[in-house]
């Protein structure tokens, strides 16, 4: 009897199985708390009197907890997966791998503790002190080298174009995070900017575009690229047009951030700047919504029964929505309506709930069966149920919250014949209460669907089993 043993190379998908399920986690926790700050819009009693559970507190750790935490779990656990496919290879440096696991969770525990204490660097989507701070670079550099290195060693020739978006959002992330954190401690928790006055504001709002545009949709898109026409079983519509896309993106999204300081002291000729590359991010933006659905030729008919797919597709719809939106909202006159209204807070979560959300949860229904060596979920029904109460969840959120911000913005411009103010700001609130009232239940229907996932792979996790998938010896073109 022959005692040797073959040793097969097996993808590492141990690190991908823990931030896909801590990704639903998160998700959840993270929604609730935004459910419960939107309740305090309408109730402001809600805070109790407890300073730790005011809005200016809790609104930062719900913002860190959708992005990084569901968010960013998500993307890592996705963008292992998919990079050890299209390269035919396994992870590079395993146990590097494990250290991005463990070490994205402290640094969302550390969030989790400090931001309702109140130590906070007060910058958007960056609000977490230095030390805190370092421990995401250095998280952040492992990543990188975990991934770039599995590019690196992979077995075939070709680089999928998911793997480009990716990369551009590994590599912009870092950029930002290093150039817009970069303070002068001044104790344990305070620190102070390295930036003063308008530069300040210039670099934070460079930063935090750009965290939309890599960590929120480059780094989804990498999502989309792979989990639609996996899901669909149909190859990209157009290869050619992935490449475009990616390069006309990347480019123009980094000099859109002046549109966030319209009507500032920010130079006027920067503002115009960010207005005109706004407007140009229309083009490739819509051209990957486009690919992305026309994806489907010929297989319209699944998303009639597969509402995995379904969760994929109104994602893109979603995008597409959001990334027209965002450009027109830019444009000076139409941002001196909306600019400081509940409009903005409306187009943030159309972009946020519709395309990150919904092609988070398409892209985990996905993969959370095959890590558990399952052939589909453990609800099909459960799938179904979720999909609806989020898409209805949205619609409540984004239209309650573009009319009160339309609104909002007519009342504060509307004037008397004699030149005064014809509505107080008071007025203006007591009239938004109901939107505030409506978003609530918005809120409620979505998080109630994130409940919904999170039974659903927790079912599917405990009736499956962990298994260990070999790599291929013969290495096809790609994935």
């Amino acid at each position: 009897m022959d005692n040797v043993k073959t040793s097969a190379v097996h993808y590492n998908d141990k690190v991908v199985r823990q931030l896909s399920i801590m990704a639903v986690i998160w998700g959840v926790i993270g929604m609730l708390v935004g459910v419960f700050v939107a309740a305090q819009l309408a109730w402001p009693e809600l805070n109790f009197g407890v300073p730790w559970l005011s809005f200016g507190r809790l609104r930062p750790l719900h913002t860190n907890a959708v992005i990084f935490a569901f968010g960013g779990s998500a993307l890592m656990g996705t963008s292992y997966y998919v990079v050890q496919r299209t390269c035919q290879t396994t992870l590079f440096a395993p146990k590097l791998a494990a250290f991005t696991f463990w070490g994205w969770q402290a640094v969302i525990v550390a969030a989790v503790i400090t931001l309702p204490l109140g130590f906070t660097q007060a910058k958007e989507y960056a609000e977490l002190e230095w030390p805190i701070d370092l421990l995401i670079t250095a998280v952040w550099v492992s990543y990188a080298i975990v991934f770039f290195g599995t590019i690196g060693t992979r077995k075939v020739k070709h680089i999928y174009v998911a793997n480009w978006f990716y990369g551009a959002f590994i590599i912009a992330v870092a950029l930002l995070h290093v150039v817009n954190s970069a303070a002068i401690p001044a104790g344990w928790m305070k620190s102070y900017s390295a930036y003063a006055g308008v530069q300040d504001a210039m670099v934070q709002w460079w930063y935090g575009h750009n965290a939309v545009g890599f960590f929120l949709t480059a780094g989804f898109l990498g999502m989309m690229y792979y989990f639609i026409p996996k899901q669909a079983g149909r190859p990209v519509y157009s290869y050619r047009l992935s490449i475009v896309h990616f390069w006309a993106l990347i480019f123009t999204y980094m000099w859109a951030g002046p549109h966030h300081l319209h009507y500032t002291a920010l130079p006027d000729w920067t503002q115009s700047v960010g207005m005109v590359f706004s407007l140009i991010l229309l083009a490739p933006s819509w051209g990957g919504m486009i690919n992305g659905i026309m994806t489907l030729s010929g297989a319209w008919h699944k998303l009639r029964d597969d509402p995995i797919l379904r969760f994929l597709i109104v994602s893109l719809s979603f995008y597409g929505m959001s990334t027209f939106e965002g450009p027109m909202m830019a444009i000076k006159t139409v941002n001196a309506l909306s600019h400081y209204t509940d409009w903005t807070v409306g187009h943030v979560h159309s972009g946020a709930l519709g395309w990150v959300g919904l092609v988070t949860m398409g892209s985990l229904y996905y993969l959370v069966p095959r890590l558990f060596g399952k052939e589909e979920m453990y609800s099909k029904s459960a799938i179904e149920l979720h999909f609806w109460l989020a898409t209805i969840g949205i619609v409540l959120y984004i239209a309650s919250m573009w009319i009160a911000g339309v609104m909002q913005g007519l009342m504060w411009r509307a004037v008397n014949p004699d030149g005064t103010l014809t509505y107080t700001f008071v007025e203006s609130v007591k009239a938004s209460h109901p939107f505030y009232v409506i978003r609530v239940v918005g809120g409620l229907l979505f998080v109630s669907g994130m409940v919904v996932m999170a039974w659903n792979v927790l079912k599917t996790a405990a009736s499956g089993r962990a298994v260990k998938v070999p790599v291929p010896a013969v290495n096809p073109a790609h994935a």
